[in-house]
């Protein structure tokens, strides 16, 4: 990639939104894009021009921008909307050919390094990709931002990747996982690398285990068509929970460059051992819900949303395994479904209890062993549970009980114009950059993609059929039985 005379990546001076009229660009795109100008984080001059098939002039489209963002609870400053409507500009246009891209060209005049965020299906990557380049706009200075999933599996993400590449070169192409965008999966790489306390105990001498749950409320509802290919498994496991156990796993890299970050992370899933036939049955379980209540309220099951029936998982957990030096005999469990009891995402590292405790029968039952526990959503926090000695005196001798330290994000920077940031305000700007440190690298996607088809592979060889459990529930028994066989439990 050029760089200019001081040796830096040029900025960003535009983006092309595709799929702009969308439900990803109305709810995160478009805010995270005017709270970065509300924070002066935008370059000079940048533009923000908008695309879609929709038939829509400039000023209507201006005109529903300002709808989204008004209906936030944040609300609309008037001096940056001023200046932040004045760099919107809306092209209805059919991107998959080159005539149509041929009509966002005048629109970008004058800007040689635009960014183009594809905010659309990834079946029309490798199509828009090759519109772009028939049109004279995929430059050498160009980036391009592709939206999860890369692929369904290993074998069309290879589609998807050498279509892409055919145009962008692999420092130009950034692979967009949200959830590396949140503070708190960021502030862990913090936690462990820049603090002595945990590194020395970050391994098989004295974590017993790692749970990762990713839990929503919602359900499929209009996405079955979408769902109904990739159920959970592909949805959701593949991208942000194997991503997530990779910052939980790696080796301390060289330092904070893309690639040596990057080079940690597709080590860990080199590392993951493969699902068997045997570990299918034994160390997964598949689910889908069924009717039930989810907050009160009565909810559909699966099959009745999308109007027949179907084998596509809505709720998977598995029990993995991580051959290396550092992680071998330590169990990662994890679960992520939908139509859960409560909206959650959540990395719980679990100690080993004290070798032997010296406060006799009166605190046997007390002592309880340490574990960090990670809060992604709904609200950020950290907090390292330790023993403490219970207030007061007793006759029985010293008691003891669990007390937390608590690194809330939230409570530590509240105060007058705090906000709860959008993952993809950091993500943006750092495209913005050229900072690819947060994004997921061809080899990564293509290793975890490979591993997830072996789950399903084993799966299929074991005619592993989804359980039923209730809306509102934890999932199928199976997923209790799966965890308790270890003599563990799931922290509910």
């Amino acid at each position: 990639m050029a760089q200019n005379p001081q040796g830096e990546t040029p900025l960003a001076d535009a983006i092309v939104l595709f799929g702009a009229t969308g439900d990803l660009s109305r709810r995160m795109l478009l805010p995270s894009l005017y709270f970065l100008d509300a924070d002066g984080l935008l370059p000079v001059g940048f533009k923000i021009l908008a695309t879609a098939r929709a038939q829509h002039s400039r000023a209507e489209f201006v005109d529903q921008v300002l709808k989204i963002l008004a209906a936030r609870p944040e609300g609309v400053d008037d001096g940056v909307w001023a200046r932040f409507s004045e760099r919107i500009d809306y092209v209805a246009c059919d991107a998959t050919t080159a005539a149509g891209a041929g009509e966002l060209k005048p629109h970008l005049q004058g800007r040689s390094r635009p960014m183009f965020f594809l905010a659309i299906s990834p079946s029309l990557y490798g199509r828009v990709c090759v519109a772009l380049a028939a049109a004279g706009l995929a430059v050498d200075e160009s980036r391009i931002v592709l939206e999860k999933p890369v692929g369904r599996d290993l074998e069309t993400s290879r589609e998807v990747n050498v279509a892409v590449g055919a145009v962008f070169s692999e420092d130009r192409i950034f692979r967009i996982d949200h959830y590396l965008g949140k503070e708190t999966v960021q502030n862990l790489i913090a936690l462990r690398f820049a603090n002595t306390l945990f590194e020395p105990l970050w391994n098989n001498l004295t974590i017993d285990h790692v749970q990762i749950t990713v839990a929503e409320t919602e359900g499929v509802g209009e996405r079955w068509p979408y769902y109904d290919e990739y159920g959970a498994l592909r949805d959701m496991l593949q991208n942000h929970m194997l991503q997530l156990l990779c910052f939980v796993a790696m080796e301390p890299p060289a330092d904070m460059e893309p690639d040596s970050v990057r080079n940690e992370k597709v080590k860990v899933l080199r590392s993951l051992r493969r699902f068997t036939r045997a570990e299918a049955q034994s160390a997964s379980v598949r689910g889908q819900y069924t009717k039930g209540v989810v907050g009160g309220r009565e909810a559909d099951g699966y099959e009745a949303e999308r109007g027949q029936p179907t084998g596509t998982e809505t709720f998977v957990a598995l029990r993995v395994d991580i051959d290396n030096w550092r992680w071998a005999g330590v169990p990662f469990f994890l679960r992520t479904g939908k139509r859960l009891p409560e909206r959650r995402t959540q990395i719980a590292i679990q100690f080993k209890a004290v070798p032997h405790s010296i406060f006799g029968n009166a605190a046997k039952d007390d002592l309880v062993a340490n574990r960090l526990v990670i809060d992604l959503q709904p609200d950020e926090d950290i907090a390292l549970t330790l023993m403490n000695k219970s207030p007061g005196i007793s006759r029985g001798g010293m008691r003891l009980q669990s007390m937390p330290l608590s690194l809330s994000l939230l409570r530590a920077y509240e105060g007058p114009g705090s906000r709860r940031r959008i993952a993809y305000e950091r993500l943006l700007l750092d495209v913005m950059h050229g900072n690819s440190t947060l994004f997921v690298r061809r080899d990564e996607v293509e290793e975890a993609w490979r591993w997830v088809d072996g789950v399903a592979d084993a799966w299929a060889e074991a005619g592993l059929a989804p359980k039923p459990y209730a809306a509102g529930s934890w999932g199928p028994s199976g997923a209790f039985a799966l965890i308790e066989r270890s003599e563990r439990a799931w922290l509910d």
